[in-house]
This record gives structure tokens, C-alpha cells and sequence, in this order.
């Protein structure tokens, strides 16, 4: 253990879980990170851990009773499908599905997030990525949708506020697509600040307005290039965390506004994502003890996501 390393948190069921052939939203973008990593040497600067599953009562900070128990029982019915012939997959909506793998991922997938909150806030590690699947960012209380079951980042952040005693806590999104379910979670609540960039109009359709005055939204134009992105967030992200004091932060790390991804239309970079990252840690190191849990969200194009989270790795790292 050492309170200087970056944690790595994931789970081999996170690699099993799969919504069909040619779904963009693969294992393969897992195997894609680990492979990127290893081969930078990256992988040897981290603790790597096993995430455990998130405890149901741990979901419920962020998500209605009926949604966890809905989801779980979509896993059982999903066996008797399968058993009498028919499909692999139970949809929620057209874009997402269950295997019988999912259940057990979601459950990882969160529970990486709370077992980085735990180590970092202990200050077994400095800082945490979680490099997990199913994504969260459109997971709202009560639906799953948009390739996303639990909220991963929203569960923390309540976690850390209910079960850590934290007075504030920051989220950071730079997936290309708005994370709905993160607001519609955690809209109004006082304890959190969320800031957020992402393409508009696009899906799903949402965050513009805000809803709540806790919520930092920055909608941008579709092929919006770097540049523009980061003055952006100087001038509307940095004064909003500066004025906050984050005690903790959470990232929800999408990548797919790379501008190799076919999912979206904007325009950053490797070196982008490693601006903003810095930025990010400017905050923590100021307010935060440093405290960063950073969690996979979006990201569909092989080689830029495995360079992307690289870049991002590295300056959480120090490397």
C-alpha cells in the first residue's frame, strides 16, 4: 500500500457484460485501456485492485429501491428467456441491454467507485481510476438508460457525503454527451457541485438550461476544438470549484469527445484531456487533500480511448 500511488480499480465482470455484436459500447474498450497501459509501462506505476460489488444499500444513496430491484429482476427473467430459446439480451432501451453478465458488472462498476472513495479518503492511495463497464453518467434514479445501469459516480459522491462525513463534493464531466442521470440524482443538493461540458444539441437532449443552481452546465457546438474547450472551462468550471472548496472530487471520464470518435463531433486531444486533468488536480491539491476518483464513462474509438485515459493516467500519477 502506499499513499502516494494512483489506484487502478477494476473487475474481470466488467469485461463480460455485452449488449451485441458491434455495439460500441464493447469489452473491448477495456481490454483496449489495459493493453495501452502495459505497454506505456503505465500499468507498473499503479496499485491495481480488485473492485468488490456495491452493497444494495449503498445503491439506494442514489437510486429508488423499485430501479435496483427492477434491474436485478430483469437478470432473473433474462435466465428463463434464455433457457426456453430465446434472446441473449433484455432491453431497456434500444441502445441498451442486459446479458446475463450485467448485473454482476453494475454491481463492480459502482463498486470500484466506493472502494476508490474508501482508500483515497483513508489515504491508502493518492488518487483512483476506475477502469469499469457498464458506464453511469445517464443512469437516473429510477431508469436505466444510454448504456448505463447504476450511476457509478453519483453513488460515490453520495457515499462519500452520507457514509464519510464529507460537507462537499465536486463531480467533473467531460463526456460528450450531458450526464443526465448525475443531475437528475443530485440537482438541488447542496453537499455537491457538478461542472460539465459537453456537445449540444445532442443526446440525450438535455441540460440546457441546468436545473438546479449546483450544476455547471457548458453546452458547445458540435466540432468545438480544444482550445476553445479549455477556455471554457477557465472561465466557468474553475471559479464555481474555486469558490465551492471540494473536499473530494469525482470525475466522470469520458472520452468520446476525442476527436477520432465516430459517437460525437467534437474535437479533443490526448494533450486536452491531459490539460484538463491538471486542472482538475490544481483543485484537488488546493481544497481537496488531493482527492480525485475518477471513473470511465464514455470513450468508443480503441486507440484514441487507450491514449486518452492514458494521458489521463499519467497526470494523476505524477508520471
Amino acid at each position: 500500500m502506499s499513499a502516494n500511488k494512483t489506484g487502478y480499480f477494476t473487475h474481470g465482470s466488467c469485461r463480460l457484460h455485452e449488449m451485441g455484436p458491434g455495439h460500441p459500447e464493447c469489452p473491448q474498450r477495456l481490454a483496449a485501456i489495459d493493453d495501452r497501459l502495459l505497454v506505456t509501462g503505465v500499468l507498473d506505476a499503479l496499485e491495481r485492485r480488485e473492485a468488490p460489488e456495491a452493497s444494495l444499500y449503498d445503491l439506494e444513496l442514489a437510486h429508488e429501491r423499485m430501479h435496483i430491484a427492477a434491474l436485478r429482476g430483469l437478470g432473473a427473467e433474462l435466465k428463463d428467456q434464455i433457457a426456453a430459446g430465446g434472446s441473449p439480451y433484455a432491453y431497456v432501451d434500444p441502445d441498451t441491454a442486459l446479458n446475463l453478465h450485467t448485473w454482476d458488472a453494475a454491481l463492480h462498476a459502482a463498486g470500484a467507485a466506493l472502494a476508490a472513495t474508501d482508500a483515497v479518503i483513508a489515504g491508502e492511495l493518492r488518487n483512483a481510476f476506475c477502469a469499469v463497464r457498464p458506464p453511469g453518467h445517464h443512469a437516473c434514479r429510477d431508469r436505466a438508460m444510454g448504456f448505463c445501469f447504476f450511476n457509478n459516480v453519483a453513488v460515490a459522491a453520495r457515499y462519500a457525503l452520507a457514509r464519510h462525513g464529507l460537507k462537499r463534493v465536486a463531480i467533473v464531466d467531460f463526456d460528450v454527451h450531458h450526464g443526465n442521470g448525475t443531475e437528475d440524482i443530485l440537482a438541488g443538493d447542496p453537499g455537491v457541485l457538478m461542472v460539465g461540458i459537453f456537445q449540444h444539441p445532442f443526446y440525450p437532449w438535455t441540460g440546457e438550461p441546468p436545473s438546479a443552481d449546483n450544476m455547471v452546465n457548458v453546452p458547445v457546438p458540435a466540432y468545438t476544438r480544444g482550445m476553445e474547450v479549455r477556455e471554457l472551462v477557465e472561465l466557468l468550471w474553475i471559479p464555481r470549484l474555486e469558490q465551492f472548496r471540494p473536499q473530494m472530487i469525482f470525475v466522470s471520464a469520458g472520452f468520446d469527445a476525442h476527436r477520432e470518435d465516430d459517437l460525437g463531433q467534437l474535437g479533443l486531444t490526448e494533450n486536452d484531456y491531459a490539460w484538463i486533468t491538471h486542472r482538475i488536480r490544481d483543485i484537488a491539491d488546493r481544497h481537496a487533500q488531493g482527492r480525485i476518483v475518477s471513473s470511465l464513462e464514455g470513450g468508443y474509438n480503441l486507440g484514441a480511448l487507450g491514449r486518452s485515459v492514458e494521458a489521463h493516467v499519467r497526470v494523476l500519477a505524477d508520471l
